[in-house]
């Protein structure tokens, strides 16, 4: 099971033995790689990868025959067989990496690359080189593989230019923040110096962050399948997202009630505080390393911050340092009514509409049994708010 430490300092007993006495340890994806001739692509990144695994499906589900799993939905074992015109989506996350030794994408997405996950990796380096694992492999039909690269770090650059250096990949660079051979500038998909398509127009493509993904997603489908752009577009725009991912539950007197759940890092909640303001922050559970780190620059963005779970103290004190108006409140049931009348109650207040806002920048595991857990109990307590 990937989910059991292999490597690393905190590596399973029976795992180090395993590698003392040269006993191979894999997981299903090597399983699955050693067994079809079909395409596999690969999709990877610290956050984005479940959003793009599920556009990418969707959107090329319209031209060939997929199955999409791996870290998300099924298990591959349990897809279904495709014919030779088929192509595997799996979006797989480091534990995956390490232990598919055998894996040659036809096409493989590197996202971006932020600390987390460093308690079982060891340090940023080891985590980091579980990811490039992705371009280990060379495809065994002799076709050169497609490596989607966004460029928007020092860390996937390098990648990028290391990757394309070794001449056994197509490097297609992607970029929200400048140039590249496929970028996102003022909410337009570029292809070279040819608008594709308007992302604004797709709501499900809301924030930078998911344009790198529409960015990343469009970029492999015409540089490995050379599907014509606006074909490609028009298969993309009517992807409709997915749950827990900044997902509008609901709106109460002009306010509005956003699950952004799985945001279980810092970065990941400074995707979702980036595209409104005037937040009521609903925010903490089992914190990651560097806590809040990074979201300094949003905090003019929050009117109040309402804290949940383990993580409540140690973020009360960084809010505290940050003059934001916080309160402790414990459980999500309470921080939402507590959200939801301070919101409702301010909302004659000049200044851009109020949004509650649950991006809680923390893993799940405190208070519920995932971050679809605490998502789905989030969406129940709004559904059961009065209007007035």
């Amino acid at each position: 099971s990937p989910g059991i430490p292999h490597y690393g300092p905190n590596a399973h007993p029976l795992a180090v033995e395993a590698q003392e006495t040269a006993i191979p340890l894999v997981c299903d994806i090597e399983l699955l790689a050693q067994s079809i001739e079909n395409d596999i692509l690969a999709i990877t990144g610290t956050n984005g990868k479940s959003t793009t695994t599920a556009l990418l499906a969707h959107a090329l589900a319209q031209f060939r025959p997929v199955e999409m799993g791996g870290n998300i939905g099924n298990p591959v074992l349990q897809l279904n067989s495709l014919d030779k015109n088929g192509s595997y989506i799996l979006e797989l996350s480091s534990y995956q990496l390490e232990l598919s030794p055998s894996l040659r994408p036809a096409g493989a997405i590197l996202l971006n690359i932020t600390p987390d996950h460093l308690a079982r990796h060891g340090d940023m380096e080891t985590y980091i080189r579980a990811k490039e694992n992705i371009f280990a492999g060379i495809h065994r039909n002799g076709r050169k593989p497609v490596a989607v690269i966004a460029i928007d770090s020092d860390v996937t650059k390098r990648i990028a230019e290391r990757v394309k250096l070794e001449g056994n990949w197509q490097v297609v660079t992607v970029s929200t923040q400048g140039k590249a051979m496929v970028y996102a500038e003022s909410s337009k998909l570029y292809d070279g110096d040819v608008q594709v398509m308007d992302l604004s127009l797709t709501p499900a493509f809301k924030g930078q962050h998911n344009h790198e993904n529409a960015a990343c997603a469009y970029a492999l489908m015409r540089h490995l399948y050379g599907y014509e752009p606006e074909k490609i577009a028009s298969a993309m725009s009517s992807f409709q997202g997915l749950p827990h991912r900044q997902h509008l539950v609901r709106t109460i007197n002009g306010i509005s009630y956003i699950n952004d759940s799985k945001a279980t890092n810092a970065e990941a909640t400074g995707h979702a505080l980036a595209c409104t303001r005037n937040i009521y922050w609903i925010l903490g559970g089992q914190a990651k390393e560097g806590g809040l780190k990074g979201l300094e620059n949003y905090m003019d963005r929050i009117t109040h911050a309402f804290l949940i779970g383990e993580a409540a103290e140690e973020f009360a004190k960084w809010l505290k340092a940050s003059d934001i108006p916080h309160t402790i409140c414990g459980t999500l049931d309470v921080a939402v009514e507590a959200a939801h009348k301070l919101a409702q109650d301010n909302r004659g207040m000049p200044g851009e509409p109020a949004t509650v806002l649950l991006s809680p920048a923390c893993a799940s595991w405190d208070q519920f049994k995932s971050f679809e857990h605490r998502g789905d109990v989030f969406t129940g307590l709004v559904e059961k708010l009065p209007e007035e």
